[in-house]
C-alpha cells in the first residue's frame, strides 16, 4: 500500500525543533502521578495516565513557551500545529475532523478503524440474531455515537417543527439528593422521578418515548458599532407529549447539543496543576475573570477527579465519558454503567422488564471492555487539523484584538501535555486548544439554572475554541453555544456574559473592522 501521509514537511521540522528544545532532563522510566489540591478540599491526580515527571529545568522552559505572546506581526513558532505532532492535514472536504493522528502507528491505526467502526455502529433491540449488535434502549436518544456526532463534528437543535435530524438533547435534574460530603461546593441533585437524568425521546416497540422537546425563539436585536446590527435569537425550551406521567414541578432543564470530537485525548493529557494554575475563584487579580475547576467523583477509580469532558466538565476521562454516553443515549450497558436497562427509571415498570442484550461472552455487558476500549481509543485519536492563513494580514490583526479584549484569559491558548508511557500519540506536545477547561459563569442569558457537581446552573466549562472555523464543512451549519442558539461566531461572541461581559461590550464598540478581524481570527483556528 502507498506511504500515509502524516504531516507537512515543513512543520514536521518544527516539531522535531520544539521536542529538542523541552527535551527531558530527568525522570525517564520513573512513574509518577501530578497531583494538585484545589479549594475544593480535595487533592486531584491524573489516575487515568501514566506520567513521568518533569525537571525543573523543563517545567521552566514549558512556562516560557507557553507563556502568552506579545508579538502579534507574525506567527508563533508551531502554531500551524494546534495538535502537535498528532496534527493532520487540513481536508478540503466534511472528513476534516475524522483522521487518526498524525503520529500514530501502524498498529494504532488499525485500532482506530476498529474503534470507528464501533462508534458508527446501528444498534439495534433485543432479542436479535446480531448477537452482537443488540441490546439498544428500551429508551435512547440516537441508534449509534456518530448519531449524534455526526462527521465526528457539531450536532445542532432543530430548523423546524418537523426537523428530526437533530444531535440534542435534554439533561433533567430536581434540587436535592446525595452529597458528595469530600467535595466543597458540592451543589446536590438527584434524577427527576419519572424521567430520570435525560429525557429519552426514541423509544422500543410497545413502550412510550418520554417525551419531545420543543423550542421557541425570540429574536433580539443588538446594535453594534459603525451602524452594524446583529440579531440573537433567545430560546425557551418546554416538553410535550410525555410518556410516564407529569415531570416534577421543581424540575430542572439542561438543553444539550453534541460537541465536536477532535483533540480528546491532548486535552485529557493535560496536566491537571497546569489547568488549575489558571483557576481564580476569588477574582485574587481582579480581572473579572474567576475561573474554577469542576471536581467529579470517577466511576473508574472511584475518587474525585478534575472534570474536563462535556458541556460542564462532568467526567473526568475520556473512557468515562463515553461511557456514559453509552448508557444515558443509546442505552448500552458496559463496564462502568452496568444497568442493561439504560436510564429506565424505578417507575417506568415496563422499560425496566423489557428484554435486553446482555452476552455473557462479554461479561454480562452490552458492549464489553474491549469494544468499550475501541471506541475511547477511536475518541482519544480524532486529530486536530493543521491551521491556515496564519500569516494574513487581517487573522493576525483579529489575533491582537483577541488579546487586547482579554479572550485569552479563559480561551487559554497554549499547554504542553504530560509526557506518558503507553499514549505516544498524545505525549509531551505543544497544544493549542484556546480553552483553560474550567468553570466561568456566562450570565443570566446563557444560563440553564441546572447545576452539575460544583458547577451552578450559570457556569459552563471554557469551550475549546481550535476547529471552530471548519464547522460548516464538517458539520453543514454554523450553530454555536452549548444548545446551538447562535448562527455565527459572532452571535456566540454576542451572548457572552457574566465574566466574559467586558469583553463581550469591548467587541460590541469596538470599530468594524476590528470587529471582522476577530471573527476571521477565530475562523482560522
Amino acid at each position: 500500500m502507498p506511504p500515509r501521509w502524516t504531516k507537512p514537511s515543513k512543520p514536521s521540522a518544527l516539531v522535531a525543533t520544539f521536542a529538542a528544545a523541552l527535551a527531558v532532563t530527568g525522570g525517564a522510566g520513573a512513574h509518577a502521578k501530578d497531583a494538585a489540591t484545589v479549594a475544593a478540599g480535595v487533592t486531584l491526580e491524573d489516575l487515568h495516565l501514566d506520567i513521568q515527571p518533569r525537571s525543573e529545568d523543563e517545567l521552566a522552559r514549558i512556562a516560557e513557551v507557553t507563556a502568552p505572546t506579545t508579538d502579534f506581526s507574525k506567527p508563533e513558532t508551531f502554531e500551524a500545529l494546534p495538535g502537535g505532532a498528532a496534527s493532520v492535514r487540513l481536508r478540503q472536504n466534511a472528513d476534516a475532523f475524522s483522521q487518526p493522528s498524525g503520529n500514530i502507528s501502524f498498529e494504532g491505526e488499525l485500532d482506530f478503524k476498529v474503534g470507528n467502526g464501533l462508534f458508527k455502529k446501528i444498534w439495534v433491540s433485543a432479542p436479535s440474531s446480531t448477537l452482537a449488535s443488540d441490546g439498544l434502549g428500551p429508551l435512547y436518544n440516537a441508534r449509534s455515537c456518530q448519531r449524534c456526532h455526526l462527521k465526528d463534528g457539531r450536532g445542532h437543535p432543530p430548523e423546524g417543527p418537523t426537523d428530526s435530524n437533530i444531535s440534542m438533547f435534554l439533561r433533567v435534574s430536581v434540587p436535592g439528593g446525595p452529597e458528595e460530603a469530600e467535595i466543597e461546593d458540592f451543589i446536590a441533585t438527584a434524577p427527576e422521578p419519572h424521567y430520570g437524568t435525560q429525557l429519552q425521546d426514541f423509544s422500543l416497540a410497545g413502550l412510550p418515548a418520554e417525551g419531545q422537546m420543543r423550542i421557541d425563539y425570540e429574536e433580539i436585536p443588538v446594535t453594534l458599532s459603525d451602524g452594524e446590527t446583529a440579531s440573537l435569537r433567545k430560546p425557551t425550551y418546554r416538553v410535550e407529549d410525555l410518556g410516564y406521567g407529569p415531570m416534577a414541578a421543581d424540575v430542572m432543564l439542561s438543553p444539550r447539543v453534541a460537541p465536536q470530537m477532535i483533540g480528546l485525548g491532548l486535552l485529557e493529557a493535560i496536566p491537571v496543576e497546569d489547568i488549575l494554575a489558571h483557576a481564580d475563584p476569588d477574582d485574587a487579580d481582579g480581572d473579572g475573570i474567576s475561573g474554577r475547576a469542576n471536581v467529579v467523583r470517577s466511576v473508574e477509580f472511584d475518587v474525585p477527579m478534575l472534570g474536563r469532558f462535556g458541556l460542564k466538565a462532568g467526567a473526568p476521562t475520556i473512557r468515562h465519558q463515553s461511557a456514559a454516553a453509552f448508557d444515558g443515549d443509546i442505552g448500552i450497558s458496559n463496564p462502568l454503567f452496568t444497568g442493561a436497562y439504560g436510564e429506565c427509571t424505578d417507575l417506568q415498570a415496563g422499560c425496566r422488564e423489557a428484554p435486553d442484550g446482555r452476552d455473557m461472552d462479554k461479561g454480562g455487558y452490552e458492549i464489553d471492555e474491549v469494544g468499550l476500549d475501541l471506541v475511547t481509543f477511536y475518541s482519544r485519536n480524532l486529530a486536530v487539523p493543521e491551521r491556515v492563513d496564519l500569516d494574513d494580514p487581517q487573522v493576525l490583526r483579529g489575533k491582537e484584538v483577541f488579546y487586547s479584549v482579554n479572550c485569552q484569559s479563559c480561551h487559554v491558548p497554549k499547554f504542553v501535555t504530560h509526557r506518558m508511557q503507553g499514549r505516544p500519540e498524545q505525549s509531551f506536545q505543544l497544544i493549542w486548544p484556546y480553552s483553560d477547561l474550567l468553570l466561568h459563569d456566562m450570565g443570566e442569558g446563557l444560563a440553564d439554572d441546572r447545576p452539575e457537581a460544583r458547577a451552578t446552573g450559570r457556569e459552563w466549562r471554557t469551550a475549546p475554541l481550535w476547529g471552530i472555523g471548519l464547522t460548516e464543512r464538517v458539520s453543514g451549519h454554523t450553530y454555536f453555544l452549548h444548545d446551538g442558539r447562535a448562527r455565527s461566531i459572532l452571535e456566540a461572541v454576542l451572548w457572552h456574559g457574566g465574566e466574559a461581559q467586558a469583553a463581550r461590550d469591548a467587541v460590541v464598540s469596538m470599530p468594524a473592522p476590528d470587529r471582522a478581524a476577530l471573527i476571521r481570527f477565530l475562523e482560522s483556528l
